[in-house]
């Protein structure tokens, strides 16, 4: 590397002679070896000077160095934009990816905001197309192939992002991953759905009660790595009346709630000894967010039985977000990454129980059945 012609490039740039200081780059440059700071160097000059194809020429071979690099990304889709290249759009979608937490000069920031708003239209665009596009497809489909095709379209269009299952503690290999699972798996998920009212009644009665237990759901000790859940670690916030926990009844409260009691007991669940079957009342207070978390397990599948759910409550399960409404069960895989949040003034209550993943034989529960039996005792995942 020539030291001396970096040097003098710099003075040169410095007193304003960015002719000079190009010249001198690009000899650098083209005696081959130029570390990716001179071809940023080289890249940005070309770009002041208002010569951006001499600068994307630069910019692409410091990217094959640092193909990462947010601002060498942001600079090239910069550069086809200022062309007007119709790949300029997807370019500031690549780099915007990778901004992370890199921050910027405020000067740069309302260039950012508009290639924000360049990508959204491109997105919102290219699904019009793809939509278009499959329409015929769809008119043929079950709601479980309709749902599958369009979400290709919207990870396609980058509107939505691939999540997998990412279970904390125990992972079954070759199951189907679903955010939301289908209502068409569960057939007696109506029976459940028909018994909102009386289950809500329950659910009224042994939150008057003086000897029902209301704990916090989040209950850790401090060492666990579960740091996203610290401000609602034995929070009342986020408040759980179990009726079973990790296999064992919870008598006090269960006495109090039979006929959901009944009918927990005709679902098709997990029965392993300080494992399962999990159920409960989730209470979440208002203006209380649940952090973006992953369960324990992909061999089972969480429900919801919406009971007590006012406006502006929300629920995501990887890149779908849907809103609860009160009686309609929804199940979906814990293992993959969830939030929620009350934004209202009102408080929110859902049943929650645990069941079999629907694609497990009656031979794999029995395995998974006798593994986890005898596994030590789970401390503190959710």
């Amino acid at each position: 590397m020539n030291t001396d012609l970096l040097a003098r490039a710099d003075a040169a740039a410095a007193s304003g002679q960015m002719y000079e200081a190009l010249g001198l780059l690009q000899q650098v440059i083209d005696a081959g070896g130029a570390e990716f700071e001179t071809l940023l160097k080289a890249a940005s000059l070309y770009r002041a000077n208002a010569e951006p194809r001499k600068a994307l020429a630069i910019i692409d071979q410091a990217l094959a160095m640092e193909p990462l690099h947010f601002f060498a990304l942001f600079m090239r889709a910069w550069m086809l934009d200022q062309v007007g290249a119709l790949g300029a759009a997807e370019a500031y979608g690549v780099a915007l990816a990778q901004r992370g937490s890199t921050a910027v000069p405020p000067a740069m920031e309302p260039v950012i905001a508009r290639a924000e708003q360049l990508f959204a239209q491109y997105k919102s665009t290219s699904s019009a197309k793809l939509e278009e596009a499959i329409a015929p497809a769809l008119e043929g489909a079950t709601a479980l192939e309709q749902a599958r095709i369009k979400r290709f379209v919207s990870n396609n269009a980058r509107l939505t992002r691939t999540f997998h299952c990412e279970p904390t503690d125990f992972y079954f290999p070759g199951l189907a991953e679903y955010e939301f699972h289908e209502r068409s798996f569960f057939p007696w998920l109506a029976e459940i759905e028909d018994a909102t009212s009386v289950i809500r009644g329950e659910l009224l009665a042994v939150m008057a009660a003086e000897g029902a237990e209301l704990v916090p759901y989040v209950q850790y000790q401090d060492q666990i790595p579960m740091r996203q859940f610290k401000p609602l670690n034995h929070n009342l916030d986020w408040t759980a009346i179990h009726l079973l926990q990790h296999g064992r009844v919870i008598e006090k409260n269960a006495a109090m709630c039979p006929r959901t009691m009944e009918l927990l007991a005709r679902v098709p669940r997990p029965d392993i000894p300080g494992v399962a079957p999990n159920a409960m009342f989730s209470l979440l207070k208002p203006h209380t967010l649940i952090p973006p978390h992953n369960g324990i397990a992909n061999f089972r599948l969480v429900c919801h039985l919406p009971l007590i759910v006012p406006d502006k409550c929300w629920f995501r399960v990887g890149s779908d977000t849907r809103p609860w409404t009160e009686g309609e069960l929804i199940i979906f895989d814990d293992s993959i990454e969830h939030e929620a949040s009350n934004d209202s003034d009102e408080l929110r209550v859902v049943l929650i129980f645990d069941i079999w993943h629907h694609g497990l034989s009656d031979v794999e529960k029995q395995g998974i059945t006798a593994a986890l039996a005898s596994a030590p005792p789970l401390t503190g995942s959710l």
